[in-house]
């Protein structure tokens, strides 16, 4: 008999007792890899312009969305930062708009020297912080000749003595005839004016020789001299053959006073003129293009409005900026190419009675009357009167307006 008893061996050869191992080593691998790999989901196809966005909106999430919230606090962060970055824009560019005003009213200041200096000395800077802060300044255009209609005008529709100081200092709005002297200061033509100016106090006189053919000229001294002398937040020329009403023409400026640069008028485009001895001829006919060509768009010259910013860059560059034979057409070039905003207000173009008379009836009184035949109201001397009876806002109506 055999001293002991041997294991059994499978029939493979191997030993049950490391059976037995292998079997209990597998089950706990088995549970280990289940452990391990068991909250793992299926895994999702990415493509290679996938974004982490994208992942992660396909990965499930059965506790918390975060996303939507996520999403509308950046939402509000980005509109915060648009907004506070459009305040910064705004302030920036009135900085600019407030330097660029005081530049031009210290170049407008020496516009009696020849040579202007680029220096801000300190009295130029006083000068400017002492600037009258008004709404608007009317320039009536005016020549040597034209006694009898501003006298028409004094009568009619232009506060004058105390009244038009207590317009300036309770409305702020500044009335003035514009004129220059004339080809040999000091003689009569410029006495008489004088004299005038001693009588009303009305006038505004400009270092400039008068003459027709020099009122593109007359226009850029105009708006540089007001820009220096008045903080206003429009500047105004008219001629003196216009009936306007001042509460319509306040009540108009006033609808775009938060408008930065404005050009307000009736706006037309005429036809090129080349032909030599018409009236407006237009003798730089071939920079408009071929011969029947209209002038691009701009406002009649009779009255139109400049918004702060527009007079000041007038003021600025006058030296540099072209003038052609017609003054409105001049105006209108000057504006090419810039961020302006072109109103055209019909209601600063009206016919003489019976057309503004039908509108004033109607409660709806023109701003300014004329007659396009004559460029202003023909015969004004002697019609002056009965349009402002006829088409007239009242003569209180300025003070009752508020702008």
């Amino acid at each position: 008999m055999a001293s002991g008893i041997r294991p059994m061996r499978s029939s493979g050869g191997v030993s049950s007792r490391w059976l037995s191992i292998f079997c209990i080593a597998s089950f706990f691998l088995g549970v280990f890899v289940v452990d391990r790999f068991w909250s793992i989901p299926d895994p999702v196809k990415v493509n290679e312009g996938t974004s982490t966005m994208e992942l992660q909106s396909k990965l499930p999430n059965p506790t918390i969305n975060c996303e939507k919230k996520e999403t509308t606090v950046q939402t509000s962060d980005i509109l915060s930062q648009v907004s506070q970055t459009h305040d910064m824009i705004m302030t920036l560019d009135k900085t600019i708009s407030l330097l660029e005003m005081q530049l031009a009213a210290a170049r407008a200041a020496k516009v009696g020297s020849e040579e202007e200096s680029l220096v801000m000395t300190k009295s130029s800077i006083e000068h400017l912080k002492d600037r009258q802060k008004v709404f608007f300044v009317m320039g009536i255009m005016t020549a040597f000749s034209s006694r009898k209609r501003r006298d028409s005008i004094r009568e009619t529709w232009m506060p004058n003595g105390e009244e038009l100081k207590k317009l300036e200092y309770e409305k702020g709005i500044i009335m003035r005839f514009v004129i220059g002297h004339s080809a040999s200061p000091g003689g009569v033509l410029d006495r008489a004016i004088d004299a005038e100016e001693e009588q009303h106090k009305d006038f505004l006189r400009l270092n400039h020789i008068e003459g027709y053919h020099e009122l593109s000229s007359k226009t850029q001294i105009y708006f540089s001299t007001v820009v220096a002398k008045w903080d206003a937040d429009f500047y105004i020329k008219v001629d003196d053959d216009v009936h306007t009403n001042l509460g319509m023409v306040g009540s108009t400026l006033a609808r775009h006073r938060s408008k930065p640069r404005v050009y307000i008028g009736c706006m037309k485009s005429g036809p090129v003129l080349a032909q030599k001895g018409v009236k407006y001829h237009e003798p730089e006919y071939w920079k408009f293009g071929e011969e029947g060509n209209r002038y691009f768009r701009h406002a009649t010259g009779q009255i139109y409005a400049l918004s702060k910013d527009l007079a000041t860059y007038i003021s600025v560059n006058r030296h540099i900026l072209h003038r052609y034979a017609n003054e409105d057409v001049s105006l209108g070039s000057w504006f090419i190419g810039l961020d302006v905003e072109h109103i055209d207000d019909r209601s600063l173009c009206c016919g003489s009675p019976p057309d503004c008379e039908w509108k004033a009836q109607a409660g709806n009184a023109c701003a300014a009357s004329f007659d396009w035949a004559c460029s202003g109201l023909c015969k004004s001397v002697e019609r002056m009167a009965d349009v402002h009876q006829r088409c007239g806002e009242g003569d209180g109506a300025i003070w009752h307006t508020s702008f």
